[in-house]
Order: C-alpha cells, then sequence, then structure tokens
C-alpha cells in the first residue's frame, strides 16, 4: 500500500452509501477531505444538518482495493472496543456499491497530536491512557488477529533488506542478533493492541487523550504497544534510557522479554529503514529519521543485555 495515497472525495462515493449515510444522519452539508493519514479512500469530515451542525467522520474503501482488510479490521476493532475505551466510537458501517464504509464519532476542533518531545505535558496523560488501554482491552475481544501476522509483516521487509544486495546496511550484526532472539512464542497474549501508538494516532484535549486509526489491531501480548512505542520517543527527543524509565510506569513493561524487545525493535527498524529506502520519495527523510531513532532504541536494548 502507498503512502499518502489519494484520498477519493465523499462526493465520488457510490449514491447507496451517501444516501444511507444521510438517511442515518441527516443532510451532509460539508465533506471536508483529510490529508493526514496514509490510509486510501475517502476519510474525512461531515458536517451534517440535523437541527444545530453536527459533525462526524467517515471512512471508506473500494472492497477490492488491496487495504480493504485493513478497513475491516477498524471496523471489526469499531464494534468490538468496550465502551470505556479511550476512542471515538463507531456509530454505522456497511457495504453498499462496492463499497466499504464506516461513520465515527467526530472527536472535535478542539483536539490537536500528541507532543512527545521531552518536555511536553502530553506525556503523562499519553502514559496513562496507553496504560488504561492495557487494563480495559485485557482480556481481548474474541475474534482478533494474532499480532504475529502484523510482526511477519515487518520481518519480511527486515530480511528483504538484510538478504538482499543492497550495499552496506549500518549494524547488519546487531540486527541479525536481535532477530534471533524474537520467539514467536513472545508474540502470545490476552490483550487487544493498537499496535500503531503515535504522535499523529493519539489525539490530545486538555488531558484526555483519544485513541484514533485502529486498522493494525490484534491480539498479543500486554507490553508490546509500548515496545512499539518506545522508538516514537527516541525519535521526538527523549535519551532511549529515559524512554525505558518513562516505559517503567506501565506494568506490563517491567516484564517485558528484554530479547523480544530488541527483536521488535529491529523489526519496526529496518521497516522503517526499507521505506526511507524505496518508499515514496515525499516520505523517504521522514522514514530515515525514524530509522535512525531505532537504531538508538536498539542498541540501548543489546547494551542493556
Amino acid at each position: 500500500m502507498n503512502a499518502r495515497a489519494p484520498r477519493t472525495a465523499w462526493e465520488e462515493l457510490p449514491s447507496s452509501i451517501i444516501n444511507a449515510v444521510e438517511a442515518q444522519f441527516g443532510t451532509v452539508l460539508k465533506a471536508e477531505t483529510m490529508t493526514g493519514g496514509i490510509m486510501p479512500g475517502v476519510v474525512a469530515r461531515l458536517d451534517i444538518e440535523r437541527g444545530d451542525r453536527e459533525q462526524v467522520f467517515v471512512k471508506a474503501i473500494d472492497r477490492t482495493h488491496e487495504a480493504a482488510r485493513l478497513h475491516l479490521r477498524e471496523r471489526w476493532a469499531g464494534e468490538n472496543l468496550p465502551e470505556d475505551t479511550p476512542a471515538p466510537r463507531m456509530l454505522w458501517a456497511d457495504t453498499l456499491g462496492g463499497w466499504h464504509a464506516a461513520v465515527w464519532e467526530y472527536v472535535g476542533d478542539d483536539t490537536r497530536h500528541a507532543d512527545l518531545s521531552p518536555a511536553s505535558p502530553d506525556l503523562a496523560p499519553v502514559l496513562d491512557t496507553i496504560a488504561l488501554l492495557g487494563a480495559i482491552l485485557t482480556p481481548c475481544p474474541n475474534g482478533a488477529m494474532p499480532v504475529s501476522d502484523n510482526v511477519k509483516a515487518l520481518v519480511t521487509k527486515g530480511r528483504a533488506l538484510l538478504d538482499g544486495p543492497i550495499g552496506e546496511l549500518p549494524d547488519r550484526e546487531l540486527f541479525e542478533e536481535a532477530f534471533e532472539g524474537l520467539d514467536p512464542a513472545h508474540l502470545r497474549g490476552a490483550t487487544l493492541l493498537h499496535y500503531d501508538l503515535s504522535a499523529s494516532n493519539l489525539l490530545v484535549a486538555g488531558q484526555r487523550v483519544k485513541v484514533v486509526d485502529w486498522s493494525f489491531a490484534a491480539r498479543g501480548p500486554a507490553w508490546l504497544d509500548a515496545a512499539l512505542f518506545a522508538p516514537r520517543l527516541v525519535e521526538a527527543g527523549h535519551a532511549p534510557g529515559k524512554v525505558d524509565a518513562l516505559l517503567t510506569t506501565l506494568t506490563p513493561w517491567k516484564s517485558a522479554p528484554r530479547p523480544a524487545v530488541a527483536g521488535i525493535a529491529a523489526a519496526w527498524t529496518l521497516f522503517r529503514e526499507y521505506k526511507a529506502r524505496y518508499g515514496p520519495k515525499e516520505i523517504r527523510d521522514a522514514r530515515a529519521r525514524a530509522a535512525e531513532a531505532g537504531r538508538a532504541w536498539l542498541a540501548h536494548q543489546r547494551a542493556r543485555g
């Protein structure tokens, strides 16, 4: 799936979806296509006329598109997240006219992406929210995909770099060693994971944090979301040792198997390295910075032993 895929306008959807949404929520006065994120299809805020003007968030995708499976996984999450999950509620979903569509709560114009930098006041509520997710989403709702399916995609891209004729790859031995320590048994668990916690998927309003974009939701060990979040903190300016200290506020992190943490760090980093080399040109610099942060985090894990 290409990053920053061109978005489809709300008005281009099949009339069956437009009519169904308006029958459910009211006349759409305005549709504003969102530019962030990587999901193709329709991603838009709708202004609705129902007495007072309201807003909802719609996502839709052609059912034949390669990313349709991610849309359906997010729909599954919307149907199964407990009510007290700090996430927008899914309000409606259907498949009509050859398109999958879902309507979500719009979290409001007063929200912003989380600031993960070292001095940010967002850090405490973000970490509290991650802890809350682990508590609310254990045990995992029935029907979730195993997180090993997600990790396999990362490892496959990483192996493509390690095994391919791409020239010198920094710290190749470090990555090889980390992969050797990643046992599939480490990925078993009873928690529903978001799997893609990042500044763009954490929307903050005051001390409240809403977690959005559940298209990679999967069942696995409670520590894994923190392990995938760690290099994001390094990328935001935290020293790796400080990241470890921050994450110790999360109970599952204290028992995370270190070989698995290193293996996940290697897979996360090499995936970014792969995108930095072969992804769309407009994202390569950002992915290269992310890969550098991942290397620093992985080196820290190796030093810890």
